[in-house]
């Protein structure tokens, strides 16, 4: 950001240091490192030179305050999203609103929160509403600083002797917002004011008590406001415990040695992330994409313009530039749309921040640091930076995942060609979220977003397998959450939780595993459930030949006879190994609806109905027909691969012994050779290949119509993009879909 130089910092009689305003100290933040591209000018670590040790203790001491934060509001969360997921996280900032240093858990909220803060420094809050010692503030705005609304985000204003010294954040994701449709994922909003509640950086307390009309307004709003009431005081607590943290430090050190900490190490993060590139990164442009669908053709609860299939293109280029700084682009994204789909820029930059905490700096003080060693670029219009006060965010991570996802692809090969082969990952799965809400037996509005999709199979790295059922893209500590304390408030009973055959991509190395949940409607004659995933797309691909993971699908049973099956105790399904083959199909009649159409709008569900929720693999690395005949074998004794696909796609030479696959090794030698050679008889040069798609696919606009749609609209909203495309088809500049 670029300061005019005429604006001055004047000393005024400000909350901030030295009676500045925290406009004034922003403003002057932004311009010291716009001058010298230091945070806040510091070109020397004085403090961290000059006593290293008390450096880090205050550093273990501010990390220990916020993880103690979490972890104790992780333990006396009632709402099971929060409890079993981990879904919250809890940051200390600066005065102008940097984190300083973050716990555990959604670690992309930290730089939102950030965001939020700066917003309200911006427009003046300081004078109107008043930020004093005390305060409570709320923000849940995509277009402020946040992902989507269920994310609620708690900030607190910490002073010492009346200077404003910092914030505490905290963000919990919520289980119910009051959108159009049930849930925390609403899928169905169209615009924002479909969306549920809305908190837009809004004093919401004073005197450290929540205003009675605020916990009014909010009670009245969704239709889980008892888990709202105990998140909200969850959220409060930790800042509180932050802020008192923050208090015991200051007294045992001094407020000058604070301040210059907190300083210094934002400086620090953002030279750890320069560090970490230029030792491990190859200085050049990469690029990848991503695409992700969406059926709603014949939709109709939804209006003309939204009841469309389409696509989400997410065309990412990372150029790691000599110096260490990390530029990145999504230009060449298309359009914004009638769906809960569009990402606000500070989400984007969010989830950018999450991947890198995961990567590059997961060793590291991990701060807003290195958002200062970045450069992220969002076309206006598209998706991903909408620009458009009224779009709905309230699914947002359905694009932001698989968007950001794919940035471990670039990172993978530049570590690859730099010789930092343990480093490799190739992304991360995602899965269904079971949504939906009606009346409950209680006869009250109730709701539900089963988060176990936040533990997925993670990709896979060149020295190891992914890892199976156990990460997550925006939390490290990925968890699928105890079967007893989602039925405690589902009104679905798990027949089975079980690994997902296939579900990891195939390659040398496999990507880590999924699973699938089969759950039955119980003690409710109907219910509403949605489907929430995409299933005409691979959200990943792989990497050096890898196989993508597998994609979604539905899956579910109306009008069963599982009543008569559970009274005649005969056999019931507990899982669906093979699709093609269905379990739950042999087992159980009834109206069967099995298909590719994995996003849809709520589907009534009656008593003894079937749900299946797949929860996906990660994508594999490198050619499967080099995978060591020896993991095979466990592949297929544990259950993560089925018999016929270790034939086709691996080449391997199976037989049965004493009840277990055993692979022969020979025979899979000779076996590969074979399909080697059927591979080179079936290859074309490169330069015909292209030519024979460019007459049969671009030429000829051979494409469906979700296809052409978001190619034309990447094409209308990014010049540059559009010349690329050409370029590379040998097209002419008229050129369109």
């Amino acid at each position: 950001m670029v300061i005019p130089e005429e604006k001055q910092v004047i000393k005024g009689d400000g909350i901030g240091w030295d009676g500045h305003t925290l406009a004034q100290m922003l403003l002057e933040s932004e311009q010291l490192f716009d001058k010298t591209g230091h945070y806040m000018g510091l070109e020397q670590l004085e403090l961290k030179e000059s006593d290293p040790i008390l450096y880090e203790k205050i550093f273990s001491r501010i990390r220990g305050g916020v993880v103690t934060a979490r972890e104790t509001a992780l333990n006396i969360a009632a709402n099971p999203i929060i409890e079993e997921e981990g879904e919250l996280c809890f940051t200390l900032y600066t005065p102008e609103g940097d984190s300083v240093a973050l716990s555990t858990g959604i670690i992309i909220h930290v730089h939102t929160m950030s965001d939020a803060i700066k917003y309200m420094i911006r427009k003046d809050y300081e004078e109107n509403p008043g930020i004093a010692d005390g305060d409570i503030f709320v923000n849940n705005d995509p277009q402020i600083g946040d992902v989507h609304n269920a994310d609620i985000q708690t900030l607190v204003p910490i002073f010492w002797e009346g200077e404003c010294i910092g914030w505490a954040g905290a963000v919990t994701h919520e289980l119910d917002v009051g959108a159009r449709t049930p849930g925390s994922m609403a899928v169905g909003p169209i615009n924002r004011l479909e969306d549920g509640i809305d908190l837009p950086a809004m004093k919401c307390g004073q005197n450290d008590t929540l205003f009675r009309d605020y916990q009014e307004r909010c009670v009245r709003a969704v239709r889980t406001p008892l888990f709202w009431t105990l998140d909200e005081k969850t959220r409060l607590t930790g800042c509180h415990m932050i802020r008192r943290a923050v208090h015991d430090i200051v007294r045992a050190l001094g407020i000058d040695t604070y301040k210059q900490f907190i300083r210094e190490v934002i400086e620090e993060g953002r030279r750890s992330l320069l560090s970490r590139v230029r030792e491990q990164l190859v200085p050049g442009t990469y690029q990848t994409a991503a695409f992700i669908d969406y059926q709603f053709a014949g939709e109709e609860s939804l209006p003309e313009e939204a009841a469309v299939d389409g696509l989400l293109h997410a065309p990412l280029e990372m150029t790691v530039m000599p110096d260490g700084k990390l530029d990145l682009s999504f230009d060449g994204a298309n359009a914004w749309g009638y769906h809960s789909f569009n990402c606000s820029p500070s989400g984007m930059q969010g989830a950018f921040w999450a991947i890198l905490a995961q990567t590059l700096i997961s060793n590291d003080k991990v701060n807003d640091g290195a958002y200062l060693a970045t450069n992220l670029h969002l076309a206006p219009g598209t998706w991903t930076n909408p620009q458009n006060p009224i779009t709905s965010h309230s699914d947002a991570w359905y694009g932001l995942v698989p968007a950001f996802s794919a940035l471990t692809r670039p990172l993978s090969r530049a570590w690859q060609a730099r010789g930092f082969v343990e480093e490799v990952i190739c992304g991360w799965g995602d899965g269904n979220t079971l949504q939906g809400g009606s009346i409950d037996a209680f006869g009250e509005q109730s709701a539900i977003c089963n988060m176990e999709s936040s533990c997925v199979g993670a990709g896979a790295g060149i020295i190891s397998d992914g890892l199976d059922y156990a990460s997550s893209a925006w939390n490290p500590q990925g968890d699928m959450g105890d079967i007893e304390n989602w039925e405690l408030l589902e009104p679905l009973l798990y027949l089975g939780r079980r690994v997902k055959p296939n579900s990891g991509g195939f390659g040398r190395r496999r990507g880590g595993s999924g699973y699938d949940s089969l759950r039955m409607l119980w003690n409710q004659p109907r219910y509403k459930l949605q489907n929430l995933s995409e299933g005409r797309v691979f959200a990943q691909a792989g990497v050096f030949g890898g196989y993508p993971a597998a994609a979604g699908y539905r899956h579910n049973v109306h009008d069963t006879n599982l009543q008569q099956i559970f009274e005649d105790r005969q056999p019931y399904p507990t899982h669906d190994p093979d699709p093609g083959d269905s379990t739950i199909n042999r087992l159980v009649e009834g109206r069967v609806v099995c298909d590719k159409r994995a996003m849809t709008m709520l589907k009534s569900f009656s008593r003894y109905d079937l749900y299946l929720a797949f929860v996906k693999g990660g994508p594999g690395l490198g050619d499967p027909l080099e995978r060591a005949a020896s993991e095979i074998e466990r592949d297929l004794n544990e259950g993560f691969l089925a018999g016929d696909v270790a034939v086709r796609v691996y080449g391997a030479a199976i037989e049965k012994r004493d009840g277990l696959f055993a692979v022969d090794v020979d025979a899979t030698a000779s076996r590969r050779k074979e399909m080697l050679d059927e591979r080179a008889a079936r290859a074309v040069p490169v330069r015909d290949w292209i030519a024979q798609e460019r007459e049969r696919r671009v030429l000829s606009r051979d494409v469906i119509e979700p296809v052409r749609n978001m190619y034309r609209s990447s094409m209308e909203l990014s010049p540059q993009w559009a010349a690329q495309y050409r370029a590379f088809w040998n097209l002419d500049d008229e050129f369109t879909f």
